[in-house]
């Protein structure tokens, strides 16, 4: 069963793999896991998934990046989620290479477009910390 926050909204379980991640983001970072040989891959896994060893490391990321491609949930078609529509989830191009799926914040749905620029912003939901983008 998924792990729900006191509002009711999903929430992930970091594991060893992810831990890192979520500690950044408590503390308002942004780190990618970062493969020597082949540079900034995402979402984090034991393997590199380009060459596929296992010596990569967490680096610094800006926080910055452009919209790559979103959607708007007007719906709800997570039951969970339905007190927070409409909301967007894009993919984000980050300045980095790769992509990540995320939340845009503080603005209307209708402001979004592809292209445009956003930054890295961090909610605190129960005890972790969610990354999201807003317009920049």
């Amino acid at each position: 069963m998924a792990k729900l926050a006191t509002d009711g909204r999903p929430l992930p379980s970091p594991t060893p793999t992810t831990q890192a991640f979520f500690d950044a983001a408590k503390d308002r970072r942004l780190i990618l896991p970062h493969c020597p040989r082949k540079g900034y891959f995402f979402y984090p896994r034991s393997h590199c998934p380009c060459c596929l060893k296992q010596d990569w490391d967490w680096k610094p990321a800006s926080g910055r990046g452009t919209v790559y491609a979103f959607t708007v949930d007007r719906m709800g078609h997570d039951p969970n989620l339905m007190n927070w529509v409409p909301y967007v989830v894009a993919a984000i191009e980050l300045e980095e290479g790769p992509r990540m799926t995320a939340i845009i914040v503080d603005c209307v749905p209708e402001d979004v477009r592809v292209g445009m620029p956003v930054e890295a912003s961090y909610e605190d939901i129960d005890d972790v910390t969610i990354v999201r983008f807003r317009l920049a």
